[in-house]
């Protein structure tokens, strides 16, 4: 696990790599651009005896805000093009079944390792030994 520390200096490379690739990173971007300051759910059903489906709100600076099958906590994307880094904080474990704390750490794991990312209308999917589909939170 990366201490915040860490984070806050992956964060800082991360941000001249934004700036010296696409120097309007930090605004919105366009249809086809990553969702910086947008909310997005996985594309899959809900777990047996559960409603909820995992969500990421991401700000404008590619912070994130990971609420999973059981488990938060924050997080941060960092895109130049079509690669992307994400890299996770410290999740806050909840009192939950194991099967749900370990499909948390699975997707986790697939956030992490995923090495592009595409966009197709709502669609966000990001790319990596597993493919993650998301769908924009339109309404």
């Amino acid at each position: 696990m990366i201490s915040f520390a860490g984070m806050a200096k992956f964060a800082g490379v991360a941000a001249l790599l934004l700036v010296a690739v696409a120097p309007d990173a930090g605004h919105a971007q366009a249809d086809n651009g990553f969702p910086f300051g947008m909310e997005m759910t996985l594309d899959v059903p809900p777990q047996p005896g559960s409603k909820r489906i995992p969500n990421l709100e991401i700000g404008d600076a590619g912070e994130v805000v990971l609420e999973l099958w059981c488990k938060g906590g924050k997080g941060q994307f960092s895109v130049a093009g079509n690669t992307v880094i994400f890299v996770a904080g410290a999740m806050e474990n909840r009192n939950c079944p194991a099967n749900r704390a370990q499909a948390d750490d699975e997707l986790i794991a697939a956030l992490t390792d995923a090495a592009t990312w595409r966009r197709q209308g709502d669609a966000i999917s990001f790319v990596g030994a597993r493919t993650l589909r998301f769908r924009l939170n339109t309404n």
